[in-house]
């Protein structure tokens, strides 16, 4: 007989969702986000391609497979320790493409400018973001700009779209982790949501907190090099590892157990979640990912993606297992155990 999962005697209870308008949480990545989906929009555009609900759509086209995906940003503020809105919007369409496997190749940009945006900071975002399509290996290709009165855009607004090519019969997806499969973390968590939030709040650290905004072409491919049974990759961005991971098990129908020992974080962002009581597992990150890996290629994957400089501080966190099935459960340094929901609320809005 499994362990029994604590949810916790004294566990506040979920906030009630249902809502007559749009709250800043349906934007949060978490619970309020799916239900604007599956209650909004999949009514609306069904079709098998949006169902799986994935970072891309693997679409057919010409006889072969392209990878398609498409994002907004509305970062506050713009410009934030390593990086901005510019290269913030490569690197998550990028990274979107990277996660179904893909290797990325256009993009698209649409800018909203606010009246009043000083020129200066526009040559400088888009600047940022020639440089990251530079190193991301990406033409951006084609876009729009529309101008909005002042007080009605907030600076910048980014729309970006992305295609990319797909290696014949390598199908990556959420709803493909099975029972035995292992998760790795390609690093650190929570360094973008609590260096965004550092400079919004004003709030100064001994130690300046920096994004780990970044292009993940590089360490998933090594992961992809060695191993032909990735069954899911994620980068867990809005809601943070525990929102992807729940994401997970609930397409896949199987449970997850993570271990809170193994999990990587920067002593500092550690440090900064205690002092603001947030849980860096709810905390979005832009340049890590989620691998779900067959367990007899775990430590080889594990070690090609240590071989990157963006993977230096990789960790196998956790496993796929038959109990719970939709759940995820934290193992506790002291032992205990507790379920790990999914985002119910927006704990830092407009991070990305």
């Amino acid at each position: 007989m499994p362990p029994k999962v604590n949810h916790g005697a004294g566990a506040c209870p979920l906030p009630h969702t249902g809502t007559e308008t749009v709250l800043l949480g349906h934007g949060s990545g978490g619970r309020l986000s799916e239900e604007l989906l599956r209650e909004v929009f999949l009514p609306a555009f069904k079709n098998p391609y949006l169902e799986k609900l994935n970072d891309q759509a693997i679409v057919p086209a010409a006889g072969e497979s392209l990878a398609f995906t498409t994002d907004s940003f509305v970062v506050d503020p713009l410009f934030f320790p390593g990086g901005d809105i510019g290269s913030l919007a490569i690197h998550g369409t990028v990274n979107d493409l990277a996660v179904g496997g893909a290797r990325p190749l256009y993009l698209s940009a649409a800018f909203i400018l606010e009246e009043g945006l000083p020129m200066a900071h526009l040559k400088t975002i888009v600047a940022s973001m020639q440089a990251a399509c530079l190193a991301s290996g990406v033409a951006l290709v084609t876009g729009d700009t529309k101008v909005v009165d002042r007080g009605k855009g907030d600076g910048v607004f980014i729309t970006t779209s992305g295609v990319g090519a797909l290696k014949k019969n390598r199908a990556i997806s959420v709803e493909r982790a099975r029972p035995g499969d292992k998760i790795l973390l390609s690093g650190s968590i929570g360094d973008h949501g609590i260096a965004i939030l550092s400079v919004r709040e004003g709030i100064e650290f001994e130690t300046r907190l920096t994004s780990d905004s970044a292009p993940l072409v590089s360490p998933i491919g090594r992961v992809l090099a060695v191993s032909d049974h990735v069954h899911c990759l994620r980068d867990p961005t809005r809601g943070g590892v525990s929102s992807t991971l729940n994401e997970i098990a609930r397409a896949s129908g199987v449970g997850i157990e993570i271990d809170e020992g193994r999990i990587p974080i920067h002593p500092e962002v550690r440090g900064a979640c205690e002092l603001l009581g947030l849980d860096p597992l709810y905390v979005a990150n832009e340049g890590k990912f989620i691998a779900v890996v067959a367990a007899e290629d775990a430590d080889r994957a594990l070690e090609a993606l240590m071989g990157d400089p963006l993977g230096r501080s990789a960790a196998l966190i956790g496993e796929v297992v038959e109990d719970n099935p939709g759940r995820v459960v934290l193992r506790s340094r002291i032992g205990g155990r507790r379920v790990v929901q999914m985002l119910a609320g927006e704990q830092l809005p407009r991070i990305c």
